[in-house]
């Protein structure tokens, strides 16, 4: 792939300090005890484990899980054993809000990893917030999350000081996408769709202003109930508007029923969305009709990155019966931040944490910003807002029934 203006491509990158063990079985669910660790802290996971959402949340839960094990297999931490205790939200930001209640009311939680979708990560803020107790997110992408809702005017201000995240936001990753299909699909128009959710909505802005900004144009754009599963109506006026493709920002659950329904309205136009696309679920729901679909996806395929090897070959020996899908490697980094963390926190404090969980947890959380470390998608570091320092992209296209990469790089604004 050549290199171009707004793109640094990147190789593989070498494995640094974060070497993964063979694990065993999953019968221990939450990681267990290594035998040797003198106190036990637990680390809390949210994401939706039931629902239309599931098959990322699974993922999600397992790969935390499986950064659990190596730390206490491999006694990353003198004197600490990690307990992983996970909840459902079901994709509801209510039940989020509900469980970082929980999380916060835990004597024995040092952080939490989480959540999905960025509404219920807006929920669960200000409540591990007053906890002082630090949060990493694999998976929110909009931006308001670390740099407040004036973001696009310039005004960056970062709410919350416990929030992080490993996943880069949508305000690059609606802008990497119009680029590539603008300047290299040459497609000049599009129908523009969202269902109104704090991540769909906010993603397919972005990629609306960018598209324009470089001489595209949007030619309609229209709104969905991401519950419904009829969109004949919007479907027939995509079909009369002629557009090159559509930019639908929203997850698979709706978007691959979209697809399909556009597609049989007579509009054999692309689908492109987000990395709430990038999921075999999304295939197999809209089947034939999701090939020449596109979507993005944080971060380089992890099978080409030479620091995602020991991942992938330990979740298979795990046994796990899901796929660590879009945001495994991303869930596995936000986890070994916190454990990374912890690990600086007690080195600290002559090798062992304050006996006050309070103070242990506000150490976490200013010792969150400043580690950094080679993790399974690269090298893992957050910037003054929590976000990562890792902005890579990458592009994926449905052919014969599978996501393909086709454009991989690091955007530049």
């Amino acid at each position: 792939m050549r290199q171009r203006s707004l793109l640094i491509i990147t190789t593989g990158v070498t494995v640094g300090a974060l070497t993964l063990s063979a694990c065993g079985s999953r019968d221990d669910d939450n990681g267990g005890d290594s035998g040797g660790g003198n106190k036990t802290v637990t680390i809390g996971l949210d994401a939706p484990l039931t629902g239309d959402l599931s098959a990322l949340g699974e993922g999600i839960k397992n790969s935390a899980e499986l950064a659990v094990k190596t730390a206490n297999k491999e006694k990353t931490v003198d004197g600490v054993t990690f307990k992983l205790v996970a909840k459902d939200d079901a994709a509801q930001a209510s039940t989020g809000q509900q469980n970082a209640t929980e999380f916060a009311g835990d004597e024995t939680m040092i952080g939490a990893v989480g959540p999905l979708n960025s509404d219920v990560g807006q929920s669960m803020q200000k409540v591990f917030a007053n906890a002082d107790m630090v949060q990493v997110s694999p998976a929110n992408t909009n931006p308001a999350l670390t740099q407040g809702n004036d973001w696009q005017s310039g005004k960056k201000e970062r709410p919350f000081k416990t929030y992080f995240r490993t996943s880069t936001t949508d305000a690059v990753q609606g802008p990497f996408a119009a680029r590539y299909l603008y300047g290299e699909k040459k497609l000049k128009s599009v129908y523009v769709i969202d269902d109104k959710k704090t991540y769909g909505a906010g993603l397919a802005g972005t990629f609306a202003a960018e598209f324009k900004k470089l001489g595209g144009k949007v030619v309609g754009t229209d709104h969905v109930n991401p519950e419904d599963k009829d969109f004949g109506s919007v479907a027939t006026k995509v079909a009369a508007a002629k557009a090159d493709f559509v930019y639908y920002g929203g997850e698979y659950p709706a978007a691959a029923p979209l697809a399909d329904q556009i597609k049989r309205a007579g509009a054999k136009i692309p689908t492109v969305g987000g990395d709430a696309l990038f999921s075999a679920e999304y295939i197999k729901i809209a089947k034939k009709n999701a090939e020449g679909d596109i979507a993005s996806s944080v971060g380089a395929p992890l099978e080409t990155l030479d620091t995602a090897k020991a991942f992938i070959k330990n979740y298979k020996e795990a046994g796990y019966d899901q796929a660590y899908e879009a945001y495994g490697g991303y869930a596995y980094d936000s986890t070994w931040a916190i454990i990374e963390a912890v690990k600086k926190v007690t080195e600290d404090n002559d090798g062992k944490l304050p006996d006050e969980m309070d103070e242990s947890r506000s150490k976490v959380v200013e010792a969150m910003q400043k580690i950094t470390f080679d993790g399974v998608t690269g090298k893992v570091g957050f910037d003054q807002y929590g976000d990562t320092t890792n902005k890579q992209l990458s592009l994926y296209e449905v052919k014969d029934g599978k996501h393909v990469p086709i454009e991989s790089g690091t955007f530049e604004g």
